[in-house]
Order: structure tokens, then sequence, then C-alpha cells
């Protein structure tokens, strides 16, 4: 431990870090640039988490009708980027995976708003939020939690114009 001298009257900044930065996505072609970009953008917008929240296959085929990697795969290589990048800040949120089975989305965010600190932001690719806003649940979950897009959908959902205020491009 080191001393510091500080002028008379100082106090620390109180921490601005708060909230979480959830990645829901299939991972399937997320190259390490993207994942260094989300990790950009939680550290810029100063959460004090970033979880990222791989799907399980099964839940992969019915929300988007292809077949994935198997979910252990696309796992490891989250682990490979986090060794590589040594942020304590980031996690795996492995639910989905000791499941081992679909898991609807209102399952998972249910999961994540109670294990995690508030505020939540959900961090989507432009097809993923497409697919959320399709949900009949996604009116419930849009007031609770924010989402911060990769970019901005070609095509937009009625649900996601209609709720324009509670998303952003990061």
């Amino acid at each position: 431990m080191q001393t510091q001298n500080v002028p008379y009257g100082y106090e620390p900044r109180p921490e601005r870090n708060t909230g979480t930065l959830i990645y829901y996505d299939i991972f399937e072609d997320t190259s390490n640039e993207e994942l260094d970009a989300v990790a950009d953008t939680a550290d810029g917008r100063t959460f004090a988490k970033l979880v990222l929240y791989p799907i399980h296959e099964e839940t992969a085929k019915r929300m988007f009708k292809f077949p994935v990697s198997p979910y252990y795969k696309r796992e490891k290589h989250l682990r490979e980027w986090m060794l590589d990048r040594a942020s304590d800040k980031t996690t795996i949120d492995g639910w989905e995976g000791k499941r081992k089975k679909y898991t609807p989305i209102d399952a998972a965010l249910r999961h994540l708003t109670e294990t995690l600190p508030s505020p939540h932001f959900l961090y989507l690719t432009p097809e993923m939020a497409n697919t959320f806003a399709s949900f009949s649940s996604f009116e419930e979950w849009i007031v609770r939690i924010r989402m911060l897009l990769t970019a901005e959908p070609v095509a937009l959902h009625p649900r996601l114009e209609r709720f324009r205020n509670r998303w952003d491009v990061r």
C-alpha cells in the first residue's frame, strides 16, 4: 500500500459504476473485436458488470430455425477471450448451459434481473432485437430494462419502433 498526499478537504469521487450490461446472443460468429467493442462500451458507460449470456442450441433452434454449434464450444471461445482480456468485470452466465434445454427469453431475463445488480441493459444485435420484439412478453420487459443495439436495424419491428425511447445504438 502506498501513501498518497491529498489537498485539505479532498473527498474522493463517488463510485459511478452502476448496473449490468447483459450481452444476450448466440455467439456463433462473434469475433474477438466485437467482444472487445462490447467491453469498451461497458467501460465507457461505466457499467459495474458485463455479463455474457450464450443461449443454448435448443433455444437458438426455436428462435431462429437454424442449427448452431454446441453450447460448450461457443462458451469455450468466450472463456478464451476473457482470459486474453483479463477483466474482472466480465462474467459468463452459464445458467442456460446447465439447464441443457430450451429456455424462453422470459425465464432467462427473470433469472438475470433477479441475480444481477440493476439497472439492467440488454446488448443485442439488430436481428436478436427484432426477434425479442416479436414475442408477446416484449412490452412487459421493455419497461423494466433498456436495450443497446450493435447497429441500427434495417427493418424495425413495430414494437421496437413504438418503444424507440427504451433503446439506443451503442
